[in-house]
């Protein structure tokens, strides 16, 4: 068994609220001083600037997962990666065919370029990015699911977008493999407030949307290999794999 640093909830450029610095090249060399050997790709309802990302950090060894941060109906964060490009693909139509479409004319809500490994523009999404699907969590989650990926609620423990923040409560009917968390805090004080059993793995994300913050929290994952399968069994401390916050 290897330990792997992970910082799973990163921004890209293509996201409103990122600063304009988060190019595909920059984000992979950033991650890369910071020591990490994880990153995932998580721009606001879109995977359009994930692949790139994933074929960058391959050439440094870093494994990218390649997914998005889900805006759900009920305004919860959540996290979804896939392992290959058709599931990929495939959710990026779901979130396009099921997002709200309000309009971001000259950048209003911040600029949305989708852009190649040079920072070139490929083109700008005119839709704001970070609007509520028309799908509720449960529903995400289970198409997330259908399509083979990895589901974690983020930064469960903040008071905005979290999930005991705007539902109160954990659905019943909603599975995930994990929990992020994010800030200062300690696992032990999230897990006592909001009655976390151990058996569900939480992580620590930077959550970055500035070159700087990348890898400023991380988790280690104890794994054989870096692989989408070996990330998705430590997530689910499943054949002696899990994860830790340090």
């Amino acid at each position: 068994m290897q330990k792997f640093r992970a910082d799973l909830h990163i921004h890209t450029v293509l996201s409103p609220c990122a600063d304009l610095e988060m190019a595909p090249r920059k984000i992979v060399e950033q991650a890369r001083e910071a020591g990490l050997h994880i990153i995932g790709i998580t721009d606001h309802n879109s995977t359009l600037n994930a692949k790139v990302i994933r074929d960058l950090a391959r050439e440094r060894g870093i494994l990218a997962l390649t997914g998005a941060e889900v805006t759900t109906k009920e305004e919860v964060h959540c996290l979804a990666f896939f392992e290959n490009d058709e599931a990929l693909d495939q959710f990026q139509q779901y979130l396009e065919q099921n997002i709200t479409r309000i309009p971001n004319p000259d950048g209003h809500f911040g600029y949305q370029p989708v852009v190649d490994e040079n920072e070139n523009v490929l083109e700008l999404v005119p839709y704001y990015l970070t609007s509520a699907l028309k799908k509720g969590i449960s529903s995400v989650q289970k198409y997330v699911y259908e399509l083979g990926g990895i589901f974690i609620p983020a930064h469960v423990n903040r008071p905005l977008n979290g999930l005991y923040s705007h539902l109160g409560f954990v659905p019943t009917d909603l599975e995930f493999d994990a929990m992020g968390i994010t800030g200062k805090t300690s696992e032990k004080h999230v897990r006592k407030h909001y009655d976390i059993d151990d058996k569900i793995s939480l992580i620590y994300n930077s959550d970055a949307h500035f070159l700087e913050q990348i890898g400023t929290r991380y988790s280690v994952f104890n794994i054989h290999e870096l692989t989408f399968l070996e990330v998705k069994k430590a997530l689910n401390q499943r054949y002696k794999r899990f994860v830790e916050i340090v």
